[in-house]
Order: structure tokens, then C-alpha cells, then sequence
């Protein structure tokens, strides 16, 4: 089966009334997580951007503190799997200031970790990937916005 373009899409939805419209939106919903995490966020979350980023960073401290630092191997595996979730806030989220936010949040809570990630060439290609990103996000910011963060980036490098 080959897929739409976009634009058809666009001209499908637009010529959908209210009831059908619900109705493939929960059948979206029904079978993919991800779909389902974009349309809870889309409802409820998109409204109150603040909030989303706290709870982003709640989720990156929670889920850096539950880590053990017994074997360095589940250690990167764990890093890699909140990266993704890292990942997935900010896609949804689509606003590059809370990506900026929540990817300084993973930098931190890594930096803090009490790991010594820098000895592992993964996990330090890991951190400066993201120094990378966050850097690219900090330049494409508007000035207010870059002086807000300019300090924090500095303490990362």
C-alpha cells in the first residue's frame, strides 16, 4: 500500500466532519504507543508548555536516580534508553526552547550521575553529541532567550 503525501492528507482531514475525525484519531491512538503519548500531549500538555518541561525533567531526574553504576554495559544502555525518551518529549513538543531545556537536563543529571562517563568512548560520544545539539539549539534561539541559557551551556563543555 503506498501512502499519502501530506498535502492529500490535509485535503482528506479538512473534508472530515467532527465524528469521523474522532474517530480516526482513536483509531490512530489504538496502535501505536507513540501516537497515543502525541495525542495525550496535543490535549493536554500542549497548553501548558512550563509544566511539560518540568515534567520532562522530573522523568530524566527519576530515571537517572533509579540507574545503577554496577556494570557500565546496562549503565549505557540505560543512558541510550532516557536519551530516546529525551527524544521523544522534544519531538512532540516541537518547541526548540524545550528541547534546549530538557536536553540540558539530560546533560546535567549524566554529569552528575557520579559515573565517570568520559572514560567510556561511548558514553562521552553520547554527551558530546548532545553538547553539539544543544549548542545548534542555543544559536537558533532569539537573543533573550540565548542570554536565559548562556551560562549553563557554558558549564557543559
Amino acid at each position: 500500500m503506498k501512502s499519502a503525501t501530506i498535502n492529500e492528507i490535509k485535503r482528506e482531514l479538512a473534508e472530515l466532519g467532527a465524528d469521523r475525525l474522532r474517530e480516526v484519531a482513536l483509531r490512530l491512538a489504538k496502535y501505536k504507543v507513540e501516537n497515543k503519548e502525541l495525542l495525550t500531549y496535543l490535549l493536554y500538555e500542549a497548553s501548558d508548555e512550563e509544566a511539560y518541561v518540568t515534567g520532562g525533567r522530573r522523568e530524566v531526574d527519576d530515571a537517572f536516580k533509579a540507574l545503577t553504576n554496577t556494570n557500565l554495559y546496562y549503565y549505557k544502555k540505560s543512558v541510550r534508553k532516557i536519551l530516546r525518551q529525551v527524544n521523544r518529549f522534544s519531538k512532540y513538543s516541537g518547541v526548540p526552547q524545550t528541547e534546549l531545556a530538557l536536553r540540558l537536563q539530560f546533560c546535567r543529571s549524566l554529569r552528575d550521575s557520579g559515573v565517570e562517563f568520559q572514560k567510556s568512548p561511548v558514553m562521552a560520544n553520547i554527551y558530546a553529541g548532545q553538547v553539539k545539539l544543544i549548542s545548534k539549539l542555543h544559536a537558533s534561539l532569539p537573543e533573550d532567550l540565548q542570554a536565559d541559557y548562556g551560562e549553563e551551556i557554558r558549564r557543559l563543555a
